[in-house]
């Protein structure tokens, strides 16, 4: 499972060949979410509010991003890495 991007404590990765909707997975002090990149919404797991509000900060500022990565993802190509949040 590719890093793309790591901020906070907060690890961001994508699987190759994931399921449908196009999502990544964050992970923060040993809970666990995937994160739909459209709309930014928690579809599995959970984070504390404050860190998914990071994680969803993140995402609005790179969704273009996202979306590419998650094309690669999906042939098996390893994604980009993406600027954490600053």
């Amino acid at each position: 499972m590719p890093e793309i991007s790591r901020f906070f404590g907060i690890i961001i990765t994508m699987y190759y060949s994931d399921h449908q909707p196009p999502h990544f997975h964050a992970r923060y002090s040993g809970q666990k979410a995937q994160v739909t990149i459209e709309p930014v919404s928690i579809l599995r797991g959970d984070l504390p509010p404050r860190v998914f509000g990071l994680v969803a900060e993140w995402a609005l500022a790179h969704r273009a991003e996202l979306i590419e990565n998650w094309e690669l993802s999906q042939n098996e190509t390893p994604p980009n890495k993406i600027d954490p949040l600053e």
